[in-house]
């Protein structure tokens, strides 16, 4: 992939671009916000994900000159369209919710001012980012709930796009994942990476023994052993015989799991290997993962549930014209959709998590005028790009720790998976 980002894009953002130039109303200003109408059945909350990779591909948002003679020659563009565009940079301001908070239907987590020109072109590349990395953040936070302090490995690269498997893993330990099998992960944003091996490394040799030996003499004792190829117990013992009671973990993939772990988990005992981890794999989500809660299992790994949103694969995210002037440096007026179904609220807004003496959230209020906050209460939308310069850039840590501290603030019933409404109620006001 070419390293400009400017044709991760729907051609329609360009033709509107050529549009407004022909009018004379591309260089209004223009305020757009990004938004989702409601949250996917049954989940109480959302996560935003993706801010960092959004801002890195902002940067790279450039028309060059092999890109332009794509454009012209394909008659996508006509030659004063790109003209501007050659000179575009991103000259507005921009400022959404801090990456790994939480947010809700109606919630503006992102807040985009500049020309309507400069604004308009951002949409895809903003709401393909945006959308992917909240569905799988919002999925894997369930996850790590549900796991309850026990570790979570990402291993879903295999079941989704390559670029959008090292995107879900850095989404997936933003919201508490331990590690991922990806590498690209871990070289692009320091995850930490696990791994040893697959069902094949163990068919590939002449008995499980001869697997097993070659796995510790290459690895150490402290390893992971996959021992659901053939006979689970028979695997066990062999494993326990080989790599004694300092056997870092057995790894099971198949079968009733819990069961499994129960009778795994006996055996070890019983072997001496009292220290022997037990990690389950296995097409595991949220709903799995609380069903194992009272088996004696160490940690699971997660694939094609993570990557793909379990079951909700975008976060359903708009990006609305929310305001407008009718000069370049006119006042901003109100503006929205009326259509059946798809409304949009006119006007530039502000939020604010209302929070009860005891810390808990009670309501998201969203207002067209910046609200005075309470004692207890934050506001949410922080600058991320000021007059063009990227300012809130920020370590994967210190979104990590975001998460994990407005996790602390929803009421219990937030983290229920039944159905149900959000865990709080988005309170709009005007004025």
């Amino acid at each position: 992939m070419d390293h400009s980002t400017a044709l991760l894009t729907d051609r329609y953002e360009l033709t509107m671009l050529q549009g407004a130039l022909t009018s004379d109303t591309a260089e209004r200003r223009a305020i757009f916000e990004v938004f989702a109408r409601q949250l996917p059945a049954g989940r109480r909350y959302g996560v935003v994900a993706g801010t960092g990779r959004l801002l890195d591909a902002l940067e790279s948002f450039r028309f060059d000159a092999p890109t332009l003679e794509f454009l012209t020659s394909e008659g996508i563009v006509d030659e004063p369209t790109a003209a501007w565009l050659e000179s575009y940079r991103f000259s507005g301001n921009i400022w959404g919710y801090a990456e790994g908070d939480l947010y809700f239907p109606g919630s503006p987590i992102l807040v985009v001012e500049g020309s309507f020109a400069e604004a308009v072109i951002l949409e895809t590349l903003t709401l393909s980012v945006l959308n992917h990395d909240s569905a799988i953040a919002s999925a894997a936070s369930r996850m790590v709930h549900a796991a309850a302090g026990r570790p979570i490995i990402e291993m879903g690269s295999r079941r989704t796009h390559e670029v959008a498997g090292v995107a879900a893993a850095r989404a997936a330990y933003l919201t508490g994942f331990t590690s991922t099998s990806n590498l690209h992960a871990g070289r692009s944003y320091g995850v930490p990476t696990a791994g040893t091996s697959a069902h094949a490394f163990t068919l590939l040799h002449d008995s499980e023994r001869h697997a097993f030996r070659a796995q510790l003499d290459a690895l150490g004792a402290d390893t992971t052993l996959l021992v659901d190829t053939y006979d689970v117990a028979r695997a066990v013992a062999v494993a326990v015989e080989l790599a004694g009671p300092e056997l870092g973990a057995v790894r099971l993939d198949s079968g009733d799991l819990g069961e499994t772990a129960h009778e795994v988990r006996a055996q070890l005992d019983a072997l001496g290997a009292n220290k022997t981890e037990i990690i389950v794999t296995g097409d595991l989500d949220e709903y799995s993962i609380a069903a194992l809660a009272a088996a004696p299992v160490n940690g699971y790994g997660v694939g094609t549930s993570l990557v793909t949103g379990s079951g909700a694969p975008t976060a359903s995210l708009v990006y609305k014209l929310v305001a407008r002037a009718e000069s370049e440096d006119g006042p901003l007026r109100p503006v929205a959709k009326r259509s059946v179904g798809k409304p949009s609220r006119g006007g530039r807004k502000w939020a604010v998590r209302h929070l009860g003496e005891n810390g808990k959230a009670i309501a998201e209020v969203v207002s067209t005028s910046e609200p005075a906050t309470g004692p207890y209460d934050r506001s949410l939308l922080t600058p991320l790009v000021r007059e063009g310069e990227i300012v809130g850039r920020e370590p994967l840590a210190e979104a990590r720790a975001r998460h994990e501290r407005a996790l602390a603030e929803l009421p219990p019933q937030a983290f229920q998976l039944s159905r149900g409404d959000p865990a709080i109620p988005t309170d709009f006001l005007n004025g």
